[in-house]
């Protein structure tokens, strides 16, 4: 069988899990709302470790391509030198990306790819440079050498620009698409920074027109914080001579500004690319305030909620609980305290009034089982009435048998008396004793029927009675008579009210150690006086009783149980039990040194009186004239 477990203890793990997946449930959106706040708060990081650096990279990427493609069309000391410097410059650039973006390249696996896809782009710029410098590689293949570098960049701007917020993320796109505009614009500077070829020229013709379309998208996309600076530079008349430019070089012209003209415009798109990346960037700490203080005011919402359902559900259950451990309690006062109490009321032929069971609960079947309790405390109160009903009946037919009994026994000895004292042949004399003695026995059986209904037998004396009398007495209602020894005893008296109570009691005893010991041992009966009273000995030398057997009857004899009609077999027991507490006389079983039983009476010193003064008054009224009889 199981562990026991309170119903407090079952109710708080029956409302564990589903707390327990609030707080789970109150933990993950707290988790994912804080993190949309740090990646907002991430954006700023972001940006001044990878997008600042790789557009840095980017610029100085650009210029080389320039100065590449210039010294690619006319060898100069000039041309060599400006490269020289150039390449310098995008050196350090590149130097500076990778220590930058060694710091926020593991933000996620999606930036750390891109990152990787850049460094192995930058690191083919050394055999780019060496195939140059060898002459292994003509303009169009430079430029686009380059251009595949730049690209892998732009491909990290665009990785980084992945926001949870979409009209930040919107912007970022739309900038980012500038950007890559001006990139264009660098690659039309690269191809017409000469005289240009077929090939050159429709490649030209692409760039031109992607650019265009490019700037013409982002700035219906933009917002007006973004767009007044780009429009302000898209129709200024630098930028409106840089068209005619383009177009001119379409047509298969060579403009001389066309150099001196693209670089201001590109710087100028430097300028507002740069003002817009950290107008976007101050804009994202608004908004991860707000997503954090959302974040706050959500969890802590959430928070309360899983406390409030903490504490209704513990609430609840404690209710519960005390409503089950209420009903517990009621069930055990009525098997514990008021069944008895109203067992023992009937017992003692008292009127009983049982109150209706009544538990305070607001839940249904809690209810239901109360009132189930108090319909079975009223039946078993209805059955335990109908039992004490069948005891009473019971007695009132043993008192009223015994009574009848009785009476007749009575005129029987009156008239064994007369026939004794008118009686001359001895024989005859001998039949009447005996049938006196039977008459004797029936009478003491009659009134154990009366003892045993609660009646007191009307049996008594007026005056105080020998204690030797008393035993001889007893030792003459048992049907073995002549087996019983008798041995002297001080001359203390018993009480007359009690006299006839005690030669029963000790003839019960003295009955059932003639019943269950052999018929050639004798039984003695003694008597002394004790510190507390005066203590008769019933010994036999019989079989002995064993231990659990003999606890079991001392038990009996200190705390008289309820008769049971089934047990007859212990009759004369149950007698003597009632007539021991009737008179609080102590009735104990021990073993005897003989290997029999020995039952000591103790009658309490209030039942015994000290011996007359003048010796001739003990032998003034003896109990009844005793004659032993020879047994045929």
């Amino acid at each position: 069988m199981g562990r026991s477990r309170t119903i407090r203890m079952k109710i708080i793990g029956l409302l564990l899990v589903p707390l327990a997946s609030m707080v789970v449930l109150w933990g993950v959106i707290t988790a994912v709302t804080a993190s949309e706040s740090l990646e907002l708060r991430q954006y700023k990081t972001l940006w001044a470790n990878l997008r600042l650096p790789a557009d840095q990279l980017t610029n100085e990427l650009q210029r080389e391509r320039l100065a590449t493609v210039r010294l690619l069309r006319g060898k100069t000391p000039a041309a060599e030198s400006a490269l020289a410097d150039q390449r310098t410059r995008t050196d350090a650039a590149d130097e500076r990306f990778r220590q930058l973006s060694a710091r926020s390249m593991h933000a996620s696996e999606a930036i750390r790819t891109q990152v990787d896809a850049v460094l192995r782009q930058v690191h083919r710029l050394d055999v780019i440079r060496g195939d140059i410098d060898l002459g292994l590689s003509g303009r169009s293949q430079a430029i686009e050498s380059y251009n595949a570098i730049t690209d892998s960049l732009f491909g990290l701007h665009r990785r980084v620009a992945f926001i949870d917020d979409i009209p930040l993320y919107e912007q970022s796109r739309v900038v980012i698409d500038l950007g890559y505009a001006r990139e264009l614009l660098s690659r039309e500077q690269a191809i017409a920074a000469g005289p240009t070829t077929a090939a050159e020229r429709r490649l030209f013709t692409q760039l031109v027109g992607n650019r265009r379309f490019l700037i013409d998208q982002a700035l219906s996309e933009l917002d007006p914080g973004l767009r007044d600076a780009q429009v302000a530079m898209i129709t200024s008349p630098a930028y409106q001579r840089m068209r005619l430019m383009e177009d001119q070089i379409i047509a298969g012209g060579t403009p001389r500004t066309w150099l001196g003209a693209t670089d201001a415009l590109s710087k100028s798109f430097q300028e507002a690319q740069s003002q817009a990346g950290e107008l976007l960037t101050e804009r994202a700490e608004p908004v991860a305030d707000s997503v954090l203080t959302r974040a706050f005011v959500l969890a802590g919402t959430c928070f309360a909620l899983v406390i409030l359902s903490i504490a209704f559900s513990l609430r609840m259950g404690d209710r519960l609980s005390k409503e089950l451990g209420a009903l517990r309690q009621a069930a055990l006062e009525v098997a514990r305290e008021r069944l008895p109490q109203v067992v023992e009321k009937l017992r003692r032929g008292e009127t009983v009034e049982v109150p209706e069971l009544s538990i305070a609960t607001t839940t249904a079947e809690i209810g239901d089982v109360g009132q189930a309790f108090s319909t079975v405390q009223q039946t078993a109160v209805e059955a335990a009435v109908g039992q004490a009903q069948l005891r009473d009946g019971v007695g009132h037919v043993f008192r009223n048998l015994a009574r009848r009994s009785q009476t007749l026994l009575h005129r029987q000895r009156i008239q064994l008396e007369d026939m004794q004292h008118r009686a001359t042949d001895p024989e005859a004399l001998d039949d009447l004793f005996r049938l006196d003695h039977l008459t004797t026995r029936m009478r003491r059986h009659a009134e154990g029927l009366i003892i045993l209904s609660g009646a007191t037998p009307g049996r008594g004396w007026s005056k105080p009675v020998p204690m030797l009398d008393v035993a001889r007495g007893a030792s003459a209602e048992v049907e073995d008579y002549q087996r019983v020894i008798v041995e002297p005893m001080p001359s203390h008296r018993v009480a007359g009210p009690v006299v006839g109570d005690v030669i029963h009691l000790i003839a019960e005893l003295i009955e059932n150690a003639t019943v269950y010991s052999p018929p050639h041992t004798p039984v003695h009966v003694r008597g002394e006086v004790t510190a507390r009273g005066f203590a008769f000995e019933v010994e036999d030398r019989g079989l002995g009783i064993g231990a659990e057997v003999l606890a079991g009857f001392n038990e009996r004899l200190a705390s008289p149980p309820e008769f049971d009609l089934a047990d007859s077999d212990r009759l004369g027991l149950f007698v003597v039990s009632r007539l021991a507490a009737r008179h609080a006389i102590r009735v104990t079983l021990r073993g005897s040194p003989y290997g029999g039983t020995t039952a000591i009476v103790l009658i309490p010193a209030e039942h015994v009186t000290d011996p007359p003064a003048d010796p001739e008054e003990i032998l003034k009224e003896p109990v009844r004239p005793i004659r032993v009889v020879q047994g045929e």
